[in-house]
């Protein structure tokens, strides 16, 4: 059996046609992984934005939440880990849909195998301005504050900004990729073999001493993902 890790699909960032060719991808993965996984992981920005309110949810995934569910209930475990546009997860994934959410990293050994899986923003030391609104957004004062405000005025307001925040790390995170192999470095160094990171949009596979750090890369225009088995990992991408 393989262990299957994405990230960064931003679902309802693009047009239309684009949306389609994203949600065909993810699901011929998840065939791929019904074939011989028995654990996935998604390692954050699976939507471009994901808010959850008492009784509502986003409606426009609904295809991709239903293909989740028809993972777990193969036997095949998820875990999600919350990157920068859907880290206001609440209960929705655990309860309805039988995921396992991790708040920002995690550690996993699989195979003799020893990973260090986290999504990466606000990873760089110099991001001092992003690390500051992390913390504000993720506030339990301020989500409770937001949940206020009606649906249909949270959402639009919340794509705009999500839109914007994409945008501008877009044009800034590839100033911080030396951090990232630098971070990925440290926890090698502290005993993982692997350390597989998100968030850069970039596919990445670099040896580092007895260690390998991997950026996933991309749904969106990589089509790139990760599969371990028997100790062994690798890069790959989606035809």
């Amino acid at each position: 059996m393989a262990l299957y890790i994405f990230s960064d699909a931003h679902l309802g960032s693009a047009s239309s046609s684009k949306e389609t060719e994203k949600v065909t991808r993810i699901a011929a993965l998840f065939d791929i992984v019904k074939g011989d996984g028995d654990r996935l992981v998604i390692l954050g920005d699976l939507f471009d934005f994901w808010f959850e309110y008492k009784y509502v949810i986003p409606k426009d995934y609904h295809e991709v939440l239903f293909m989740l569910y028809d993972l777990t209930k193969k036997g095949i475990r998820i875990d999600y880990v919350s990157g920068n546009h859907d880290f206001w997860l609440d209960d929705f994934f655990e309860k309805q849909l039988g995921l396992v959410v991790h708040r920002d990293c995690f550690d996993l050994v699989y195979d003799g195998l020893r990973l260090h899986l986290i999504h990466g923003d606000g990873l760089a030391p110099g991001d001092r301005g992003y690390r500051l609104l992390k913390r504000i957004l993720r506030n339990r004062f301020n989500i409770w504050l937001y949940r206020k405000l009606p649906p249909d005025w949270a959402f639009p307001l919340a794509r705009y900004v999500s839109g914007s925040s994409r945008n501008y790390t877009s044009k800034r995170d590839h100033v911080f990729a030396a951090d990232y192999e630098a971070y990925a470095r440290g926890k090698i160094e502290s005993g993982c073999d692997a350390v597989i990171i998100g968030h850069l949009h970039t596919p990445i596979w670099t040896q580092i001493g007895d260690g390998t750090y991997i950026n996933t890369g991309d749904f969106i225009d990589h089509f790139s993902y990760v599969r371990a088995e028997n100790s062994r990992i690798t890069l790959e991408y989606l035809k």
